[in-house]
């Protein structure tokens, strides 16, 4: 299939893992669109550089909120025209520390709804896409190995990350059969906007636990999201991949 000829949805796009992603499809010749609540300066700068081109869209959009989704995708669609839904990466995240028993319940309702409630209903509204219109497509949940391992006043991250790889599974079997793979990847700690809020120690410790004696980077996640793409990929289902430089071994 000509990456020309197809399209991939990726969520929150206005920076760090998810304009990563962007830059690098485009690179590879796929057309884009994204979402994010606000645009970012370095998201403002990619859609200049592509104006004309027809390969990246772009609209505001709350993940987690039901109408702003659908109307996201329904836009992304007239624009997209006669290109092949390929692909549809869920990345739109957010995270909040704090232990459970004082954090505000609205904040821990939003992480819910952001990062795993705003997933299944992209997955839900691209799927009726792939199962009227034809078969095979590709799901990539941007997990977390904090889904996996939790983390002190993480907990309802931890959650929504959890719950995100229990849709994988269970998503991977449910549309397996029409050649529709889900699969996803839980990145360690990367350097983005994301762990800017660690403190000076939490960093240190967490590189002194790394095996590769680093944080990670957007450039070590995005050739997986390209593979996970490819037809290459097309036995792989199912899977949390960790990219986390050994830390969770």
């Amino acid at each position: 299939m000509s990456q020309e000829n197809t399209w991939i949805i990726v969520t929150g796009g206005s920076r760090g893992l998810g304009l990563g992603i962007i830059e690098d499809l485009l690179k590879h010749s796929y057309a884009v669109a994204t979402c994010s609540k606000t645009k970012s300066q370095a998201l403002d700068s990619l859609l200049a550089r592509n104006e004309g081109n027809g390969r990246l869209f772009y609209q505001s959009c709350q993940v987690g909120l039901e109408t702003d989704e659908e109307e996201f995708l329904a836009a992304a669609t007239r624009w997209a025209g006669e290109r092949r839904l390929h692909g549809l990466i869920n990345n739109a995240g957010i995270t909040g520390e704090g232990i459970l028993a004082t954090y505000p319940k609205v904040n821990i309702e939003e992480i819910l709804r952001v990062n795993l409630l705003g997933a299944i209903r992209m997955a839900r509204l691209v799927l009726r896409i792939w199962l009227m219109a034809y078969s095979s497509g590709r799901i990539i949940n941007i997990s977390s190995i904090i889904g996996n391992r939790g983390y002190t006043g993480l907990a309802a991250y931890s959650a929504s990350k959890a719950g995100l790889d229990g849709l994988t599974r269970s998503l991977a079997r449910e549309v397996g059969s029409r050649q529709i793979t889900v699969n996803s990847i839980a990145p360690g700690y990367l350097d983005t906007e994301m762990s800017s809020s660690l403190r000076p120690e939490q960093r240190s410790q967490i590189i002194r636990r790394t095996p590769m004696g680093r944080l990670g980077t957007v450039n070590d996640v995005v050739p997986l999201v390209r593979f996970l793409l490819s037809e290459e990929a097309s036995f792989i289902n199912g899977q949390t991949i960790s990219v986390d430089g050994g830390i969770s071994c």
